[in-house]
């Protein structure tokens, strides 16, 4: 599992609540690339104060996460950026706070033309599958999401790729 560098953490104005260290208020998410599985992960110690019924993290939150999940999986996997079109969620079974750290997974389904469709499953403290999803990207091309979404190219994200690259060059 390699580490996946944020890139928009050294942007003082950037404040997304999921994966932006300067956000106060935000979830602090950091991200891992599994290369033989293809998935981009993220792990979470649900918090009391965004549960819904009381000991269950809400719904709301849980989507969020898959969502979160999802883009990094855009930005890795596709090499671009996007944005949500749609996101079909089933929950499967409560996720209970007093389990603790959750995992959440996604990875590539298809992608035609500049949609594309992202499995995402998140999983309790105990490992057990408690929701799973499509959520559907409309990608942009690498060009436009570098100007317009400030995507930065993915040897951003990935270090490694750098390093591989600095090895391989005669």
């Amino acid at each position: 599992m390699i580490k996946i560098k944020n890139p928009f953490a050294s942007i003082p104005e950037h404040k997304c609540f999921c994966c932006s260290p300067n956000n106060p208020i935000g979830l602090k998410l950091d991200f891992w690339y599994d290369e033989e599985n293809q998935t981009v992960q993220t792990e979470w110690n649900p918090i009391e104060f965004l549960q819904g019924y009381p000991n269950v993290l809400h719904g709301g939150i849980q989507s969020t996460l898959m969502d979160e999940v999802a883009s990094w999986a855009v930005y890795i996997l596709l090499q671009t950026g996007g944005v949500t079109s749609k996101m079909e969620i089933k929950f499967l079974k409560p996720v209970l706070i007093s389990n603790g750290k959750i995992t959440i997974k996604a990875s590539l389904i298809n992608q035609e033309k500049r949609l594309a469709n992202i499995r995402t499953e998140l999983y309790d403290g105990k490992n057990e599958l408690c929701a799973e999803g499509v959520v559907q990207y409309f990608t942009y091309p690498k060009e436009v999401a570098i100007k317009k979404l400030n995507y930065p190219g993915i040897n951003e994200f990935l270090e490694y790729l750098i390093l591989v690259f600095i090895m391989l060059a005669p």
